[in-house]
């Protein structure tokens, strides 16, 4: 079975970006909104925890999920057909 390469890289990019979009809300909810720069603004420059954060945080999850998924189902369908077709000799 094939992967289809964009809507696995779209829907992975889709689900990473809302991932960090809520987590940042959940954030807010607890400690408020702050200037501070986190861990996750240092990969994703411009990031601090407030709305506009939340918005760059969707942006970058998006571009990351996109890319990641993009690459797992590329070599997915590279690598499926060859470990299929030798099981088939192993067991013939």
């Amino acid at each position: 079975m094939k992967l289809n390469v964009k809507a696995f890289a779209l829907a992975g990019g889709v689900v990473w970006g809302i991932n960090w979009f809520f987590l940042t809300w959940w954030m807010i909810s607890f400690e408020g909104i702050t200037g501070d720069v986190t861990l996750l603004g240092r990969w994703y420059r411009g990031f601090t925890v407030s709305p506009i954060g939340s918005l760059v945080a969707l942006g970058y999850g998006f571009v990351d999920g996109f890319l990641l998924c993009l690459l797992i189902a590329w070599l997915y369908n590279q690598l499926a057909p060859r470990l299929k077709s030798g099981k088939e000799q192993n067991t013939a």
